[in-house]
């Protein structure tokens, strides 16, 4: 799974994936300081199994912390987009087309309201961050609706020929979207839930197009709204109204990226002990911290831990791993009565897996020759034998047997 940071420039995107991955990318209070595409890791954060279990874990991909398990993904972080981007304008093609591979949109926006939709700086409060939802939803969807648009009319016509292995409108669209991640039964779920006719699609005017691929997106790429900078005066009542205003329609989780940032480095240096998504911190050595970093540390507290619990940024991570994309934990092992792996690490891999995937998806996930190879697998917990058919569950703990292994 991999998700994509989207959203106009200036907005604090770059900060956003640097309190993500803590990879250092350019930072700057300037349009357009992400130019390519920069690819890190984030991390999902659960408990860990090894106290249900009663063993003492020692991960290899993954780490636990005091019972928590930060679990990789790997996150892209894209350049800013401005109006007409569907259209080329500021390299709009090219930032669109770093998001192909995302299965989930985190969409970052300035929720104190203080930069225009070209990023430039504004009086906080003067720009309604709805705006900026809309337009930055409105140039994705175009995007797509562009990509289905080339050589549409000769496509409907011959899916409505009748003629002898005349492919179906599915099978047109899917390659017409190849490499963006997105499946036959969305496109199939998106056609039916809008009442489009599969089998007349010279019927489908230009709205019809434009909705489809804004659901298609919504089913796809679902997206969620990083509303960063909550620390700002303003931001607190600009963030309420728009979650009154969008309902249903996102999840809307409250960021303050810079925060994140500092208390993660704090921790990095051995300041402070923090694990992202924490609500509190604690200084290890006072009077190896300066006055500076002391106020830094104090307003973080002040601000943001103590008015929004945490600084939102791992939420979102969660939220748009584990809701979004339904994802659930999984542990595969090669010894299913110590949980160990064949160097005999206690729990040594966890992954992020789509519920609805089965356990010869999870061999895949290991390796393309185990899932190839496949024979069952068997439940640790069980100790019972469990088909290719079988569908994961959140904190499983699964050996995978392949030919040539023994089981």
């Amino acid at each position: 799974m991999i998700s994509g940071i989207i959203g106009k420039p200036n907005v604090g995107k770059s900060t956003f994936f640097n309190a993500a991955t803590l990879m250092s990318v350019a930072v700057a209070n300037y349009p357009f300081t992400t130019i390519n595409a920069n690819v890190g890791t984030g991390y999902i954060r659960v408990k860990c199994i090894h106290e249900e279990l009663g063993v003492k874990d020692n991960p290899v991909n993954s780490a636990c912390i005091d019972g928590t398990r930060l679990i990789p993904v790997k996150m892209v972080d894209v350049a800013g987009l401005v109006p007409d981007a569907s259209k080329g304008r500021g390299l709009g093609n090219k930032f669109l087309d770093d998001l192909r591979q995302a299965d989930a949109l985190i969409h970052v926006i300035d929720s104190s309201g203080s930069t225009d939709e070209e990023g430039r700086a504004v009086a906080a409060g003067s720009r309604d961050p709805m705006m900026d939802i809309e337009f930055v939803k409105r140039e994705v969807v175009l995007w797509v609706k562009g990509l289905i648009e080339k050589d549409w009319p000769r496509i409907s016509r011959t899916v409505e020929s009748g003629a002898a292995g005349a492919p179906n409108l599915v099978t047109e669209l899917m390659a017409k979207l190849s490499g963006l991640s997105i499946r036959e039964t969305s496109i199939e779920a998106a056609i039916h839930k809008l009442g489009l006719k599969i089998d007349k699609p010279t019927s489908w005017n230009d709205t019809d197009l434009y909705d489809f691929a804004s659901l298609l997106l919504d089913i796809s790429k679902p997206m969620l709204i990083a509303a960063n900078k909550c620390d700002q005066p303003v931001s607190k009542e600009i963030i309420s109204k728009l979650q009154q205003g969008l309902g249903e329609n996102y999840t809307i989780v409250p960021c303050a990226a810079e925060a994140e940032l500092l208390l993660r480095r704090a921790a990095q240096g051995g300041f402070i002990s923090y694990v992202p998504g924490d609500s509190t911190f604690n200084v290890k050595e006072p009077s190896r911290i300066s006055a500076p970093q002391r106020k830094a540390l104090e307003l973080v507290k002040s601000q943001v831990l103590d008015v929004w619990k945490g600084t939102g940024v791992q939420k979102a991570i969660n939220d748009a791993y584990l809701s979004l994309l339904h994802g659930i934990v999984v542990y595969p092992v090669e010894d299913e009565s110590k949980f160990t792996d064949k160097k005999g690490n206690v729990l040594p891999d966890a992954r992020i897996m789509h519920k609805g995937e089965t356990a010869k998806d999870l061999a895949y996930s290991v390796h393309s020759d185990l899932g190839e190879t496949f024979l069952y697998a068997i439940d640790a917990r069980t100790g019972l034998r469990v088909g290719a058919d079988y569908k994961l569950k959140n904190n499983d703990v699964l050996k995978i047997v392949a030919t040539g292994r023994k089981g």
